[in-house]
């Protein structure tokens, strides 16, 4: 076998190692994150019967919401999301013009059009979340698409929790404060 073909073969292998969970339905063990809505870099996949505030929640999204990922070119089909949970059953959530609240406290604003200048979706109110559902925003990171646009999801979307293996600056995840709970959290 030529070196050519030997290298195409480790990539295609490779490849196919990756992206079997998905084909046979397994939670990924691994994820490496290049968005910038979190640090990038490698993180390990926990999973976990209960998920709590400030967690790094690893989402596969509704397919809707995929759908909309893809077509916009921000997440291709198949890979899930990295998002922080800042809300979670009994909360309230609100989105008044840009502005994201919980429990009253500015979490912070969402934008009207990407970096494309598409229009972003739009949702407007105050929303109980349900005890089935999380809300989920990267509040350090403006440019995050996130709970601020398509508002709360079902529990169920998350498939474990991201705890970083090595990040590219080294940074600590902990969210801002570093105390791991949310303004208004009660």
């Amino acid at each position: 076998m030529s070196a050519r073909a030997m290298t195409i073969a480790m990539i295609l292998g490779g490849a196919a190692l990756v992206a079997l969970p998905v084909w046979v339905g397994h939670r990924p063990r691994l994820i490496w994150n290049a968005s910038a809505s979190v640090p990038i870099g490698l993180y390990s996949v926990e999973a976990g019967d209960k998920i709590d505030i400030a967690d790094l929640a690893v989402v596969i999204p509704p397919k809707s919401l995929a759908t909309f990922l893809a077509e916009r070119g921000y997440l291709p089909n198949g890979v899930p999301l990295l998002k922080r949970v800042v809300a979670l059953g009994g909360q309230t959530v609100c989105r008044s013009g840009a502005t994201i609240t919980i429990g009253g406290v500015i979490l912070g604003y969402a934008r009207e059009r990407d970096s494309r200048g598409r229009a972003l979706p739009l949702w407007q109110g105050c929303r109980a979340i349900a005890n089935n559902e999380v809300f989920l925003m990267n509040r350090d990171a403006p440019d995050s698409f996130d709970g601020r646009y398509f508002g709360p999801l079902s529990l169920a979307s998350i498939i474990g929790r991201a705890v970083p293996i090595w990040t590219e600056d080294g940074s600590s995840l902990a969210p801002s404060g570093s105390n791991h709970s949310v303004p208004g959290e009660l």
